[in-house]
């Protein structure tokens, strides 16, 4: 038998290096580099996951005392966490450039010879940190566009979302669980503490087509587009079950297992919704695409959408298929009816 043309299921407990080093082969452009870039985001999240955890007795809580560039309150672990995933970037090698939420221009690793771009939120949700609420890390992984040698510029950082090689998230909460896609489906990795090791706990996820879940900020009811509306009070009148934590990523991970739909629409305090296209919205969309879902910004879909700036902000409706056309359906209908 030829083992070259064998698909092999690794088993529930796999290592997440083992893992790398198995599936490495899926990857078109596999010659190490993106693997051993795998691991380096693996290491920087247990450091960071130690931090987190031990944030109420080292006074690493709480806000740092300076605002990013998206004007936001900087938390103290914000910082951290963005050191921390730097300093892994540009000690692997592998990163020539990083753009970060918490930085305005392009990071460069000292590494002209790095075949990849990252784009990252280092700790998505962090002013939940002193409330003991889950948040998290998103990346995403580009290849570079510019010829290796020199340092990477904007034709390599703004790429489109369907450009990406991988993507992924950490999340920290009562369990710390890495889960990335590399475009060969989704796999969910738990961290065993005591031993150190990220082990595949949720092999091949596949998000439900529907599900009975719906996470919108409510408070902002009064200003979001007619169609938004229209399918909160549809929801209300199906029984769905209205859950937002105000952490992205423990709302995404929740409807991503589970079935659901996240909404941030725009409204009249951000009309060109809050999150990032290029750290939040472009990875969380592989992700739910690779385990049969859809992101869109109502219209469009999000991994389409062409980049103009590094703190590019997109609407946001992901999850659930059935759920996400239902958005649209309602959306142009409302629209039809101004008309």
């Amino acid at each position: 038998m030829d083992t070259k043309d064998t698909k092999i299921a690794l088993p529930v407990g796999t290592t997440l290096d083992r893992f790398i080093m198995r599936k490495q082969e899926d990857f078109p452009f596999a010659t190490g580099e993106l693997s051993q870039l795998l691991r380096d985001i693996a290491l920087a999240s247990k450091i960071v996951n130690r931090e987190i955890n031990r944030a109420g007795l080292m006074d690493i809580a709480g806000a740092f005392g300076s605002q990013n560039v998206q004007g936001e309150d900087q938390q103290k672990l914000d910082v951290i966490a963005n050191i921390r995933f730097i300093r892994a970037f540009r000690n692997g090698g592998e990163v020539c450039t990083i753009i970060s939420e918490e930085d305005e221009d392009i990071i460069q690793t000292g590494n002209p010879d790095g075949k990849y771009i990252v784009a990252m939120d280092p700790l998505d949700g962090s002013s939940n940190i002193d409330v003991n609420v889950s948040i998290g890390t998103i990346f995403s992984i580009y290849r570079r566009k510019t010829e290796t040698g020199c340092n990477g510029d904007l034709t390599d950082c703004l790429q489109k979302g369907v450009e990406q090689v991988a993507a992924g998230y950490v999340i920290y909460g009562s369990s710390t669980m890495l889960v990335y896609t590399t475009g060969n489906g989704v796999n969910g990795f738990t961290y065993e503490p005591s031993l150190g090791e990220f082990f595949l706990s949720h092999p091949d996820i596949v998000t439900p087509k529907t599900g009975k879940v719906y996470s919108i900020n409510e408070g902002g009811y009064n200003s979001f587009p007619q169609g938004i509306k229209d399918y909160v009070e549809y929801c209300k009148s199906n029984d769905y079950s209205a859950r937002y934590i105000g952490s992205l990523v423990a709302d995404f991970h929740r409807n991503l297992l589970k079935g659901g739909i996240y909404i941030y629409p725009p409204t009249a305090k951000a009309p060109n919704g809050k999150l990032r296209l290029m750290y939040e919205a472009n990875s969380l969309a592989f992700i739910v695409e690779q385990a049969g879902g859809k992101a869109t910004d109502g219209k469009n879909r999000i991994m389409e959408i062409e980049p103009t700036a590094l703190h590019q902000r997109c609407p946001l409706v992901i999850g659930s298929s059935e759920m996400v056309d239902k958005v649209q359906e309602l959306l142009l209908k409302s629209e039809a009816a101004l008309v």
